[in-house]
């Protein structure tokens, strides 16, 4: 007789999240925490709806709120309630959103909030033990707390920018908003931790989650060498102080590359060995570290001589083999069709209402016990606004129409 096995538990079932954020940093907050089975009701408004709601790349590249894949991509397993919170009829059903959750996630400029009336003071007189996550630019207090910005323009304040681009060359921003992904992870452990404080004391509190700060981890590097040796590091292109070879380098097909990083003198006999024992690599000044860094421009070329008549992957496992550090600089088609994460239940492919089958993003840890599972697609703008109002919040129908005829839900 056959035991019928039991679907996976979820870690974080029966925790209430209101999110009022939007664009990234918030939202991968509670991503990670609907992933784990928290309910998470995403206020949304069809009269400033989501950026990444409205930005490229759309679905067979047809514009539209609920096509656009930046969204569908990040906010799996969450429900849509749109709400014009600006309205004067609002609160009386922000009310009833704020006594159902235990957390509240938003991370707009400071005192956007507030002059909303939906500060953390004024949610505690609603909830006491309510905990509320604020992300924004510098955190809420200090000098340039109140400067709005978005990732790219904190990828420049926290120093990153100075890192990236060539020594005579001008600072470069990351293509994406690195900090919006960094950030994230210091949400959840943050809202983790006060989870855990509200159960043992039950008492709820503000967490005030600075993107500059948390950006700054890492970075530890640049900043201590200057704390410790008043140095200014700079750019360097893809060199390292103390590897060579160490870069990007062209293999056979257009655009293809792979990286290569060489810090020791075991390492450089595996290459060697992996390229065959060119004569070159007998020469006094490849045979030493730092012989090869005074050379370092001849050795670069010496290297891509060998790797463009390869593949990337070609050139990774002949280099890995002889336990050299290489790898392929991976492009979209790669990832997607990576099977490390298609075997890791990273992508999920979930059937969208209005897109169709669409790959989401699932999460970079498993826990044996708890995996993090998809359970819906990302939601359609609205999708959910009279299932949270009748089912989740108890408001009556002749309420819920009355409020919708009057505006409340735009």
């Amino acid at each position: 007789m056959k035991v019928a096995k039991e679907p996976p538990k979820d870690a974080l079932d029966g925790i209430k999240v209101a999110d009022f954020s939007w664009i990234l940093a918030g939202p991968l907050v509670t991503k990670c925490l609907a992933d784990h089975g928290a309910m998470v009701v995403r206020i949304e408004s069809g009269k400033r709806p989501c950026a990444h709601r409205a930005v490229a790349p759309f679905k067979d590249r047809k514009p539209g709120l609920n096509r656009a894949g930046y969204f569908a991509f990040y906010n799996a397993n969450k429900l849509s309630f749109q709400m014009n919170i600006d309205h004067p009829r609002a609160k009386e059903v922000l009310r009833e959103l704020i006594m159902w959750a235990d957390v509240v996630v938003e991370n707009f400029s400071p005192g956007t909030m507030d002059k909303k009336g939906m500060g953390y003071e004024e949610l505690r007189k609603i909830k006491k033990d309510i905990i509320m996550l604020r992300t924004s630019n510098q955190g809420q207090t200090g000098p340039f707390a109140k400067h709005a910005a978005l990732g790219m323009q904190l990828v420049a304040l926290s120093g990153l920018s100075q890192l990236i681009g060539w020594p005579d060359g001008d600072p470069l921003q990351t293509t994406m908003v690195w900090t919006d992904f960094v950030v994230p992870q210091f949400g959840v452990a943050a809202i983790m931790a006060a989870l855990d404080y509200r159960d043992k004391t039950g008492n709820g509190q503000i967490l005030d989650l600075s993107q500059f700060e948390a950006s700054l981890h890492f970075l530890a590097p640049p900043i201590l060498d200057y704390v410790v040796n008043q140095n200014e590091s700079m750019r360097m292109g893809n060199r390292c102080p103390c590897a060579a070879p160490h870069g990007a380098y062209r293999c056979e097909g257009e655009e293809r590359w792979c990286v290569i990083a060489v810090f020791t003198d075991d390492e450089w006999e595996g290459l060697c060995k992996a390229m065959g024992y060119p004569p070159w690599t007998t020469h006094d000044k490849f045979s030493t570290l730092l012989a090869r860094k005074e050379n370092e421009d001849e050795l670069d070329q010496l290297i891509e001589a060998w790797t463009i008549n390869l593949s990337p992957e070609e050139v990774m496992s002949r280099l890995q083999a002889e336990g050299v550090a290489a790898g392929v600089v991976k492009n979209g088609q790669d990832i997607y069709e990576d099977p490390q994460l298609r075997q890791g239940n990273h992508l999920w492919p979930l059937e969208h209402k209005e897109m169709g089958m669409l790959t989401h993003m699932g999460q970079p840890f498993t826990m044996s016990e708890t995996p993090a599972r998809p359970r819906s697609p990302a939601p359609l703008l609205g999708e959910h606004t009279e299932y949270v109002c009748r089912q989740l919040l108890g408001i009556s129908e002749e309420n819920f129409s009355d409020l919708r005829s009057d505006g409340v839900f735009e």
